[in-house]
């Protein structure tokens, strides 16, 4: 499903080879109950979205009693802010049919991984109420997601960084502003959704001092969260059933997402 029914509307688009457009997949549970929902954004660097972290994601959200969404948000060569206009657009568009799809308009979070998990903390810091006057009536939904899920996030752009993502997302010479605008721990604001953190300590790709710095300025601000460390672990799991520790942070989650009154029992 397209994020923008009419391709044409899609900010930034220029058609002709290479042209992308942006869209999601729905994994609905269709039982007639109203449900939350999770958007899922996939990692890759803003390079590209890696499939073990999209569809799998969905089916466990699925699992236990989610809707989701694969978001096939831009990456390079497109940078910023496509990237953050398709993941707010892709809130706003669930959130528009959420009567029809049997989702409680008020339990519709997002979930990412490594650059995927930039974008869902970007998204939960910059944030709009939507533009009532707007023709198109998407543009008139809230943006703000009500929880989200950070696996392995890169968070800052100024330190403990992922360079790839920093140089695919702005390009090689970003300007100190925008690093410090697209910062997620320097982004934080009281109405800011609950987290729900994991990263492993070793993790040498992106430093497990993005999660922390995250959680720390939550905790700043009074905004609840869940954050989960383990000892060791490779990036880019995914759902790490292959490593039995790290496996854990599933019903971690899940069991987070009950005590927060997000998933219904």
């Amino acid at each position: 499903m397209k994020l923008w029914e009419n391709i044409q509307q899609t900010p930034g688009y220029e058609p002709g080879e290479g042209a992308f457009v942006p869209e999601i997949t729905p994994y609905l549970i269709e039982d007639g109950v109203v449900r939350g929902a999770v958007l899922v954004l996939p990692g890759g660097g803003y390079r590209l979205r890696a499939d073990h972290e999209g569809e799998p994601v969905a089916k466990w959200l699925n699992s236990i009693g989610l809707s989701a969404f694969v978001v096939h948000y831009r990456v390079s060569p497109y940078q910023h802010p496509y990237p953050l206009l398709d993941a707010k657009r892709a809130i706003r568009l669930v959130r528009y049919h959420a009567q029809e799809w049997n989702i409680d308009q008020n339990r519709i979070g997002i979930l990412g991984f490594s650059a995927g998990g930039h974008l869902a903390a970007c998204a939960s810091t910059h944030f709009d109420k939507g533009d009532p006057e707007a023709s198109d009536p998407v543009e008139r939904e809230s943006s703000r997601p009500d929880i989200s899920v950070l696996c392995y996030p890169v968070i800052s752009f100024k330190q403990f960084t992922h360079e790839g993502s920093v140089s695919h997302l702005l390009g090689d010479h970003p300007t100190e502003a925008l690093r410090r605008e697209l910062s997620g721990e320097l982004a934080v604001q009281p109405n800011t959704p609950p987290a729900f953190l994991w990263h492993t300590a070793d993790d040498s790709a992106v430093p497990v001092e993005n999660s922390l710095l995250y959680a720390g300025a939550l905790s700043k601000h009074h905004i609840p969260f869940g954050l989960h460390v383990f000892p060791h672990g490779r990036h880019g799991l995914g759902l790490a059933e292959d490593v039995p520790d790290v496996s854990r942070w599933t019903s971690l989650c899940e069991e987070w997402l009950k005590t927060i009154g997000y998933l219904k029992e």
